[in-house]
């Protein structure tokens, strides 16, 4: 049986306020992952949000997307990885994201997407 797809779910809290709520800080580092990972980024789209000053944003890679949602009043950040392939090093762009965004306290939890049986198995 093989995973069609590895899904990296961060929760990264204590994080740099200032950093959570730079739209262009995060863009740059979201996109850095992504090429860390060695994907191949196709297209993004990051929006600000106030009062707070939060950001979502996401990036389409041909094995999938990155996206980012953050809170800075709380210093946390939720953060997706979902990659397709087995060419990809999700865990260097976790290494990075973890790392740029100061988190102190972070769990992550690591997903196989699409369990399916191999053609010819039942």
């Amino acid at each position: 049986m093989d995973a069609v797809g590895k899904h990296m779910i961060l929760e990264l809290k204590d994080c740099d306020r200032k950093r959570l709520s730079d739209r262009d800080f995060l863009k740059d580092t979201l996109l850095s992952a992504c090429r860390v990972a060695g994907a191949t980024i196709l297209s993004e789209s990051f929006h600000s949000f106030p009062p707070y000053g939060g950001v979502s944003g996401v990036v389409i890679i041909a094995e999938s997307h990155f996206s980012v949602h953050t809170w800075p009043e709380y210093c946390y950040a939720a953060i997706d990885i979902f990659t397709c392939g087995n060419n990809l090093h999700p865990e260097k762009a976790v290494e990075l994201l973890v790392r740029e965004l100061q988190s102190r306290d972070h769990s992550i939890l690591e997903l196989n997407r699409g369990i399916l049986n191999s053609p010819g198995e039942s």
